[in-house]
């Protein structure tokens, strides 16, 4: 009887996943606020525009470069804890060995079963030395080209974010008009995003479009109000 080929589905770009959604949400969000702050100030919207290419300049700079400084210091905690690893294999051996044989307990392994599996891995300490890493510790090895990825995708994704409620006020001339048409176009922006991440994050797809679209809306109108409150 022929049998039906069992493939697994499972996203394994989780990290690049969550990079786009930190750089999209606030990219959405912070630059949405501000025009729409300024908008309660001011009518001119070239000042508006040239406001929010600054906050988009900086803001993408300044979260791509945290990203960088983020997986940089994730690569170096493992590094370190890597290094240690390789020092307690070599210098307390026994102790190891009876760390390796409870993670394996803690699967419900028999005991018949860990001895020989445990005294297996000491004769490979590379492979023994990635599974205290992984199962003892809980860290993966990290991409090397992870802080570059991690700077240039959360940069892109918040100046992609911040250009779209901005993008009225450069295409129209009045403050109040493009204030409008921000708000529409970015509240759709705000809910699509929220379930794009819902369905890549395993969240409920309109449950985090309706938790993005409210944060985005709320920050915006608290903006506004401030503004209008000043002036």
């Amino acid at each position: 009887m022929p049998q039906t080929l069992h493939v697994e589905r499972h996203f394994t770009s989780s990290a690049i996943v969550r990079d786009i959604v930190i750089g999209m949400s606030d990219g959405l969000t912070v630059p949405f606020a501000l025009a729409a702050g300024l908008s309660g100030a001011i009518q001119q919207a070239g000042i508006i525009v040239t406001a929010g290419l600054a906050e988009i300049a900086a803001g993408s700079i300044a979260m791509g470069l945290g990203g960088y400084l983020a997986a940089k210091s994730d690569a170096e905690h493992y590094a370190a804890e890597e290094k240690r690893e390789h020092l307690e294999v070599k210098q307390m051996p026994r102790e190891e060995m009876k760390e390796v044989a409870d993670v394996f307990r803690e699967y419900g392994i028999a005991e018949e079963h860990i001895k020989p599996v445990v005294e297996a891995m000491t004769q490979k300490p590379k492979q023994w030395v990635d599974f205290m890493m992984r199962f003892e510790l809980g860290l993966e090895r990290p991409d090397p080209r992870r802080a570059r990825t991690s700077a240039a995708m959360i940069a892109t994704a918040y100046i992609v974010g911040g250009l779209i409620p901005l993008a009225p006020y450069m295409l129209l001339g009045n403050a109040q008009t493009a204030l409008v048409f921000s708000v529409s176009v970015t509240i759709v922006a705000l809910f699509v995003f929220g379930l794009i991440k819902g369905r890549y994050t395993g969240a409920r797809p309109l449950k985090s479009a309706l938790q993005t679209t409210i944060t985005g809306g709320l920050a915006a109108t608290a903006a506004f109000l401030i503004a209008k409150a000043i002036t």
